[in-house]
This record gives C-alpha cells, sequence and structure tokens, in this order.
C-alpha cells in the first residue's frame, strides 16, 4: 500500500514504512522529529526539474511528464519500492504544502501502475509523449 504524507505531519503506526522523496532535507525539522525511515534521494527529481518547477501549479503537467522520464531511468530503484510497497505499506514523505502537485504524488502514481501490473512486473517504457512544442521525446 502506497500512501502519501507531509513530512512536518505527526508519525503514526499506520504509516509503515516512511520514506522521505525530497532531495533537500525539509526546513526546520529535526530527524528525530521528522522520524524518517529512509530517505531517498535517489528518486527525488533532479536539482534542475526541482528548481524548474518551484511549486508553480501552472507548470506541474510539465514537471509530472519530466519527473516520470527521470524516474523510468532509475528502473531498478523504482522496481525495489514497488515491490516494498506490495509487501507493506509504504509513505512517501514530502515538504510541500500541496500533496496532490508534490513530487511524491506522481512517484505514488507511477508505483500504482507498476504494482497493477503484479509483483514481478519492471517499469517499462510508456507510450510516447510530447516533450515540448514541435518534439517529442520517447519516455
Amino acid at each position: 500500500m502506497i500512501r502519501l504524507k507531509r513530512v512536518y505531519a505527526a508519525p503514526s503506526p499506520s504509516d509503515g514504512t516512511r520514506i522521505l522523496v525530497d532531495r533537500l532535507w525539509p526546513r526546520g525539522l529535526s530527524k528525530r522529529r521528522a522520524s524518517v525511515g529512509v530517505w531517498r534521494r535517489d528518486l527525488a527529481p533532479s536539482d534542475g526539474l526541482r528548481k524548474w518547477y518551484g511549486h508553480d501549479r501552472e507548470r506541474f503537467a510539465g514537471f509530472r511528464e519530466r519527473y516520470r522520464l527521470e524516474l523510468l531511468r532509475q528502473r531498478d530503484s523504482l522496481a525495489e519500492l514497488a515491490v516494498q510497497a506490495e509487501r507493506t505499506t509504504v509513505t512517501l514523505l514530502h515538504a510541500t504544502r500541496d500533496s496532490a502537485c508534490s513530487n511524491a504524488a506522481v512517484l505514488g502514481e507511477l508505483l500504482g501502475e507498476v504494482l497493477e501490473g503484479g509483483p514481478t512486473r519492471r517499469p517499462s517504457a510508456p507510450r510516447r509523449a510530447a516533450h515540448a512544442p514541435g518534439t517529442r521525446l520517447r519516455t
């Protein structure tokens, strides 16, 4: 099971394994108070993508597409996390105020797609998607 939660929210026994999926440690939060089990910086958006997005809701569709591309380059890490989420509850922690437009939401969505394919299915390259006007990238 995959859950999303803001890292600033109080931990709960129902969280299962708490995994921080942000590249930077959340401001003003001690490691003890955060109660993070694992920090997966490797599954966070790149610095360039994170800075470009800047949590601007109007850029979320582009961020989602580009971040999914980055995640698909991390197939082994993604598959490992999918297997863990299939076996136990995994709570993806993020610092942003808007869970729906967070990198954790995109990661959770992709993990859900992987899990729908069965326990041993690894993420495969999805259909082609528009990247920028006039160009197409293989995702």
